[in-house]
């Protein structure tokens, strides 16, 4: 296993949720790609069915901290700082995908942009914007 795939593991084994969630990443080369497999105990409107929003969130900000972890290796997990999340369309009762992109990677703070979709790449569920502390401030 390499470097980067074992930051992965450890990263998503550390977060109980992610675990509770059965969150799972899979890295080929620099591009990781999150999964979230579909389980009756995500759905938010079980008249819909739709997953629950949280959940889409959750998952959307674990997929960001992942792509972090595989980037560079932190002396700490990042910290969220401040996320901004567009609900596009209701997560279907289907295993859902997600993204990262690192927009920039500074010395302490991280800019993250996720995309979650389901069946089409092209026609994501939601995006998500995130700042994270990468690094601790020497104040």
């Amino acid at each position: 296993m390499s470097e980067p795939d074992t930051r992965l593991v450890s990263m998503l084994d550390s977060i109980p949720y992610a675990r509770f969630l059965g969150i799972r990443a899979e890295l080929a080369g620099d591009e990781m790609t999150a999964v979230l497999p579909f389980a009756q105990h995500i759905v938010g409107n079980p008249m819909l069915p739709a997953i629950h929003g949280g959940v889409l969130g959750a998952f959307m900000e674990m997929t960001a901290l992942a792509q972090l972890s595989v980037a560079a290796p932190m002396t700490r997990q990042p910290r969220t700082i401040d996320v901004s999340i567009e609900y596009l369309r209701s997560g279907r009762p289907l295993t859902t995908y997600a993204r990262a992109s690192i927009k920039k990677l500074g010395r302490r703070i991280a800019n993250v942009h996720v995309e979650a979709w389901q069946e089409t790449r092209s026609a994501p569920i939601a995006t998500m914007r995130g700042l994270f502390l990468v690094a601790p401030s020497e104040d």
